[in-house]
C-alpha cells in the first residue's frame, strides 16, 4: 500500500487531522472571484451595523446601503397587483375573500392552473412554467413591434444572472490558446468578472468612452479583440444596455454596428437588458438587440446568435428576493439549446414564486381591467420619481469640485468620476489599498454611507471611481449627495 504522504490525509503530530479542504486545496479558480458589489466594503458596513445597534458612538447614526440595486431595501413599495396575485397563489384560500379585485383573483387561478396540484410549491419543469412562456413570448413580440418569439426559445431563470452564467457555461471550452475569451465593458458589472473567473475563462476588457457619456466604441472593440486573439480564443461579446454600472442607453446605430461586429467576427452576442424599464434621458429609448437584430435582415437576423436577458428585480418592479428573470435566444444550434435545456435540469426549476412575478410583469392588468388605473400610477409614479433621482444626482455632483457625473440616462446607478490627491494615493498604497477603496472606506467610516469603488467595475488606469446608487427616497438622497460632496471636499483638503 502506498504510503501516506499527503498532509490531508495524515494524521499530524499532535494527533489532530488534517482538513481534507484547504485554501491551498479547494478549486483555485474559486479563489480568484471576486464580487465588489458585496465585497470588503460591504462586510464593514455590517460591522458597523452591529457596533450602532451596540451602543458604540459614530458620527453618523445609521449606515446608508447605497451599494446595491435593491429598490425595497431602500423603501421603494411592491406594486400592490404584483403582491396581491402572489398572496392569493401562496395562499389560495385568499380566493374567497372579498379584499382582492377580480382580475388579480383571476389571474392567480391561472396561473395555479399551470402548476403542478395547482399549488406555487410544487416543482416545474426546469425550462419554468409553458404557460408564463407563452405570456414572455407575447411580451417580447409586443416590445419589439410584432416580431415572433417562440416560448421554446425561452428559458425561466433564478433571476438574470443565473440563466447569464449558463450561456458563459456553455460557450467556454478550450485549452491554452484555444480557451474562451469573452469581450465585457469596463466598466462592468463584476457578475461577468466572477463567473469568467470561476468558469477559468479569458476576460477580454473593452472600455466605454467616459468623454462620450459612456459611449460603446466599436474601435476600442476591434483593438480589445485583436490583442485578445494572441492569448485566447474570443468567441462571446457582452453588452449592457442600459448600462450598469454606468447607466447610459445604446442608440439603434450602436447597436447595429455592435451586431455586424459580432457577425463579422464570429462573436456569440449576449445583451444584458435587466433595465430595459428604466430609461429616463430625453432623447434616449430602449431597442432590444433581438429587435434590431431581426429589423436588419438576412445574414444577421438568420445567423447571429443571441442570448438576451431580463428580470423582475429591476425596473419599475424592484422585486429581487423572488429571483425570477428569463433568457430568450436566437439563432442558438438546436442541438446546444438541447444540451442547455440539461444543463438547466440540473438545478431543477427557477423558484416558482420568481417565475409568478415574471408572468406579472410580462402581463400586467390590461386597461379594461379593475386594478389598471393602480397599477398604472403606481408604475409611473416609480420611474418619474427615478429620473428625477437621476437627474438631482448628476446635478449635485457636477456642482462639487473634483467630481464628474456623466448623466444617468438609465438604469439606477451614477458612476461619478473623482479626482483624489497624490498624497492619499500614496497613503492607500502604503495601506495595501486601491486609492478609491480608500476613499470609499473613509467615506463609509465617517458618514455612514457606503459605495462601491470603480476597482470592482474595472476602469481607466489612473482614474477613480464609486458607484452609488439612485435609489434611497428623495430627501435622503439628497441628503446623502450633499454628505458625499462635503466629504470629498474634506477628504481632497486633508490629503493635499
Amino acid at each position: 500500500m502506498a504510503s501516506r504522504v499527503n498532509d490531508q490525509s495524515q494524521v499530524s503530530r499532535n494527533g489532530v487531522k488534517g482538513k481534507v479542504l484547504t485554501l491551498d486545496t479547494m478549486n483555485p479558480c474559486v479563489r480568484k472571484v471576486e464580487y465588489a458589489v458585496r465585497g470588503p466594503i460591504v462586510l464593514r458596513a455590517l460591522e458597523l451595523e452591529q457596533e450602532l445597534r451596540q451602543g458604540v458612538k459614530k458620527p453618523f447614526t445609521e449606515v446608508i446601503h447605497a451599494n446595491v440595486g435593491d429598490a425595497q431595501a431602500m423603501g421603494q413599495r411592491p406594486i400592490t397587483f404584483f403582491r396581491q396575485v402572489l398572496a392569493l397563489c401562496v395562499y389560495p384560500s385568499l380566493l374567497s375573500s372579498p379584499d382582492f379585485p377580480e382580475d388579480a383573483k383571476r389571474r392567480a387561478e391561472r396561473i395555479l392552473q399551470a402548476c403542478g396540484g395547482q399549488s406555487l410549491g410544487a416543482y416545474t419543469i426546469s425550462s419554468g412554467i409553458q404557460l408564463i412562456r407563452e405570456d414572455v413570448a407575447q411580451y417580447i413580440e409586443r416590445r419589439d413591434g410584432g416580431i415572433p418569439a417562440n416560448p421554446s426559445n425561452i428559458f425561466l431563470s433564478t433571476g438574470a444572472s443565473d440563466a447569464i452564467v449558463t450561456v458563459l457555461r456553455l460557450l467556454v471550452a478550450g485549452e491554452g490558446r484555444a480557451r474562451t475569451g469573452a469581450l465585457i465593458p469596463i466598466p462592468q458589472y463584476p457578475l461577468y468578472s466572477a463567473a469568467l473567473a470561476e468558469l477559468d475563462a479569458v476576460q477580454i476588457d473593452y472600455y466605454l468612452d467616459e468623454e462620450r457619456a459612456w459611449a460603446l466604441d466599436l474601435g476600442e472593440l476591434r483593438r480589445a479583440l485583436c490583442q485578445a486573439r494572441d492569448r485566447c480564443c474570443p468567441r462571446v461579446l457582452c453588452v449592457i444596455n442600459p448600462g450598469n454600472p454606468t447607466g447610459q442607453v445604446q442608440n439603434r446605430e450602436c447597436i447595429e454596428a455592435v451586431i455586424r461586429f459580432a457577425y463579422e467576427e464570429g462573436l456569440f452576442l449576449m445583451a444584458d437588458e435587466v433595465y430595459q424599464d428604466n430609461v429616463y434621458a430625453e432623447g434616449s429609448q430602449f431597442h432590444s438587440f433581438k429587435k434590431v437584430l431581426m429589423e436588419m435582415g438576412p445574414p444577421y437576423s438568420t445567423q447571429q446568435e443571441l442570448a438576451s436577458f431580463h428580470s423582475v428585480s429591476k425596473g419599475y418592479m424592484g422585486e429581487c428576493g423572488f429571483r425570477g428573470g428569463y433568457v430568450e435566444v436566437v439563432n442558438m444550434d438546436a442541438e446546444v439549446q438541447k444540451q442547455m435545456g440539461k444543463l438547466m435540469s440540473v438545478r431543477l426549476c427557477p423558484p416558482v414564486p420568481g417565475q409568478a412575478l415574471m408572468d406579472m410583469v410580462v402581463s400586467p392588468p390590461a386597461p379594461s381591467e379593475p386594478s389598471f388605473k393602480q397599477f398604472q400610477a403606481e408604475r409611473q409614479e416609480v420611474l418619474a420619481e427615478l429620473a428625477a433621482k437621476a437627474k438631482l444626482t448628476e446635478q449635485v455632483f457636477n456642482e462639487a469640485p473634483g467630481i464628474h457625473c456623466n448623466p444617468v440616462q438609465g438604469a439606477m446607478y451614477s458612476f461619478p468620476r473623482v479626482q483624489l490627491p497624490p498624497r492619499a494615493v500614496q497613503r492607500a498604497q502604503e495601506l495595501g489599498l486601491a486609492p478609491d477603496m480608500f476613499f470609499c472606506l473613509s467615506l463609509l467610516e465617517e458618514t455612514g454611507i457606503c459605495v462601491v469603488p470603480g476597482s470592482g467595475f474595472g476602469q481607466q488606469e489612473g482614474t477613480y471611481h464609486f458607484r452609488m446608487t439612485i435609489l434611497p427616497p428623495m430627501e435622503k438622497l439628497r441628503l446623502l449627495l450633499e454628505k458625499v460632496r462635503h466629504f470629498h471636499a474634506k477628504f481632497t483638503h486633508e490629503y493635499s
